[in-house]
Parts: structure tokens; C-alpha cells; sequence
């Protein structure tokens, strides 16, 4: 079953900006107009296209290193927003990768599975409703990074509030993840194999995106 496309128009709005994107942007103006999921979100996403549109790609590179890879509260990896530096990172990681291979969606070499273009690309290749189910769970991640670059003024947002509004489920809020102290983990847990790391119990859920209790 073929996927929603609307899902890739997104994805791609959120990749690192190269030159043939801003060649493709009249393709990206022909999926706006055209695809009837992002009608309510249309103008804010014109004004994402008129920004790629009206800006050197040097500038707008610089921008999304600024704006993505320079700020955590941006960051595009969900779990980050969910796990901080807890070794859970890490469980929720290989469960998304194994629904990806489920489905036989193979990720590149230098893209983790939590990257939320990788993730939306992803929900663009399987049956809507799974799509709408994953989607529905990292929607309170999702909603939480958009806020942020609202926040911020930054027209990347739209891609982020658009994404929300393909869910019917109600974001809620996050709390910030704390960063782990070591030191009171190994006192905690005791030391793994290698005497370096707390030896944590392994999970045994599978996705989660917003676990309960966060």
C-alpha cells in the first residue's frame, strides 16, 4: 500500500538544504497548492518556500546549522527530547530500528532512526494508519520542538505545527529529561561488563516516544 505523500513533502522541508532542493522549490510549490492535508497550513509553509526562495543556499545552510545543530531545543532527534543522555536512548533506538526494518525501510549509514526527517520519510513508505499511529506517539515530541522554534521566529516551525495537525491526538506537554550523573548511577546500579558504564536494566518495551511518567 502506498504511503501519504504529504509525509515526504514535510520530511524534505526538513533536510539539510543542498542545491537541488532550492531547484525542486517548484515542485515544492505544486505539493502545497496541491495536496489538501496542508491546506490549513498553508500559508506558513509559503512563507517557508518564499524563505528558501529568497535567500543564498550559504545562508540558508548556515541557518539550519544555527538553528538545528547549535540548539538543543531544536534538535531534530526526538528521543533527545525524551531520553537527554539516559542510556534509554539508546532501547528506543534499536525498537525503531526494528520497525523500520519490519517494514523493510532501510536508513542511510550516517542517519539515526530518531531523525525526524528519517521518521516522517519512513511514515511516507507504510499504510496510513500505521503512519497516523506513530505519528499520534511522537506527536507530543513533535509539538514540543515546534513550539521552541516558534518561539524562536524561526520558519521552520511550520513544518512542525503541520505535522501536528495530521494527528488527532492532543500534544502534551514534556518535561525537560534530566542528564544523567554517573557517578550517582554506577553507586546506583553498579558497573557493567566493562567497569565503565551503569549497568542499566534492558527495556523491554518496544517504541516509545513519550513513555509514561515523563
Amino acid at each position: 500500500m502506498q504511503g501519504n505523500p504529504v509525509y515526504k513533502f514535510l520530511s524534505a522541508l526538513l533536510c539539510y538544504p543542498e542545491a537541488e532542493m532550492i531547484e525542486a522549490l517548484p515542485e515544492f510549490q505544486t505539493a502545497l497548492n496541491s495536496l489538501p492535508e496542508l491546506s490549513g497550513s498553508r500559508e506558513s509553509l509559503q512563507a517557508l518556500l518564499d524563505y528558501f526562495g529568497s535567500h543564498s543556499l550559504r545562508h540558508l545552510q548556515e541557518e539550519y546549522v544555527s538553528t538545528f545543530d547549535r540548539n538543543r531545543l531544536h534538535a531534530l532527534y526526538i528521543f533527545e527530547h525524551v531520553y537527554g543522555e539516559d542510556r534509554e536512548r539508546g532501547n528506543a533506538m534499536v525498537d525503531l530500528l526494528e520497525e523500520y526494518r519490519r517494514h523493510g525501510f532501510e536508513l542511510g549509514d550516517d542517519e539515526l532512526p530518531d531523525f525526524l526527517p528519517a521518521l516522517l520519510e519512513f511514515f511516507s513508505h507504510i499504510p496510513p494508519e500505521e503512519a497516523q499511529k506513530l505519528l499520534g506517539d511522537a506527536i507530543h515530541v513533535i509539538n514540543h520542538i515546534g513550539k521552541n522554534l516558534r518561539t524562536a521566529g524561526s520558519p521552520y516551525a511550520a513544518v512542525l505545527e503541520c505535522a501536528v495537525s495530521l494527528s488527532p491526538v492532543v500534544p502534551q506537554p514534556l518535561i525537560e529529561p534530566p542528564v544523567r550523573d554517573m557517578d550517582e548511577a554506577m553507586e546506583t546500579f553498579g558497573p557493567d561488563a566493562s567497569g565503565i558504564e551503569p549497568l542499566l536494566k534492558p527495556s523491554i518495551q518496544t517504541v516509545q516516544f513519550y513513555p509514561k511518567g515523563k
